[in-house]
């Protein structure tokens, strides 16, 4: 049963989404009385209020929402399951894997053919990334393995996303890689939301049931087969699970790094490092972070829109430094 201090925390983090969403609703280059664009909405009127509330700001703000949630759960899974707090999908390669795959099809044109094209790659690029690392650990899957694997792949597939960057074919290819290597939510509509929703979901709905497994994954591997866990089974569920996540995430808004390692880590000491309770308040904190740091960049002046992958790189990387210090033990 949780304590009257971790439901505390808990209705905090709740509350947190709710009111981020609002001000990040307001955000924007422009004034707009979200009242009004309301009204208008239910009255049929196609005001000019209404359709920048309904075509840009509300699937943006959605979108934040649920690939926070995405990203942060992602992160959480893998570091319960590996039982190694550096672990991520940025670090793994996963996230990376599906901008390359996003970057190839910008790089020979086929982006054109459709607008889901582009998001599809991603998503596919991701889960190849997870079979991979599996395949190459073969039956040695011990966190170190799959960790070492996970960086090789994450350096292999920057290093040739910096490729076809040098290398794009025209100006209008090479914007749309720098797009997806740094992370942005701007011009983002429905349509991408509509797209991504329903494998993040399913995302979710393998990882969620998982928190049994994940506290019993943290007495150790012969804890959890004493307690009649299938740990293969279990394993490719919610590694599936996070590849949909990550995957369906980068599909529609490019690397959006660190939230998956800074989330779990900075919210696990008010759970009392149980793995299983730590899913859902990542969720709500990686949504909230994310709410957060887009309308940031949205309200920082200059003379154009900051990527919001600027913004959690910016706090990510010395956040990973200071992780690594304070766990290099684990890595001897």
């Amino acid at each position: 049963m949780p304590t009257s201090k971790q439901r505390f925390y808990f209705y905090l983090l709740l509350l947190s989404v709710p009111l981020f969403f609002i001000w990040h609703l307001y955000s924007g280059p422009t004034d707009l009385s979200i009242i009004t664009a309301l009204k208008d909405l239910l009255n049929g009127n196609s005001s000019t209020d209404a359709l920048i509330f309904s075509e840009i700001r509300l699937p943006r703000a959605l979108l934040a929402i649920c690939i926070g949630i995405s990203l942060a759960l992602s992160g959480a899974a893998l570091q319960g399951l590996l039982i190694n707090p550096l672990a991520s999908p940025d670090l793994l390669g996963v996230s990376q894997s599906g901008v390359f795959a996003a970057v190839l099809v910008l790089y020979y044109g086929l982006a054109s053919l459709s607008w889901f094209i582009v998001p599809l790659a991603a998503m596919s690029g991701a889960l190849i990334a997870v079979a991979i690392i599996f395949s190459l650990a073969g039956k040695y899957q011990g966190a170190l393995t799959i960790i070492l694997i996970g960086i090789a792949i994450n350096a292999l597939t920057s290093a040739m996303t910096s490729l076809a960057l040098n290398f794009a074919p025209n100006p209008f290819a090479l914007q749309e890689i720098y797009f997806w290597m740094l992370g942005s939510l701007s011009n983002r509509s429905s349509n991408e939301l509509f797209f991504a929703l329903p494998f993040m979901m399913l995302g979710w709905a393998l990882i969620f049931p998982r928190k049994r497994f994940l506290d019993a994954m943290s007495l150790g591997e012969d804890t959890a087969l004493s307690l009649g866990f299938n740990l293969k089974k279990q394993k490719l569920l919610l590694i599936f699970g996070v590849a949909l996540c990550t995957g369906a995430s980068v599909a529609v808004s490019g690397n959006i790094s660190f939230i998956g390692l800074m989330v779990p880590h900075l919210l696990r000491p008010l759970v009392n490092n149980e793995p299983g309770r730590l899913l859902t308040y990542s969720a709500l904190g990686g949504a909230s972070l994310l709410l957060l740091a887009d309308t940031l960049v949205q309200n920082i002046p200059g003379p154009q829109e900051l990527q919001v992958g600027v913004i959690t790189a910016a706090l990510g990387g010395p956040f990973f430094l200071l992780l690594i210090f304070k766990n290099r033990h684990l890595l001897r």
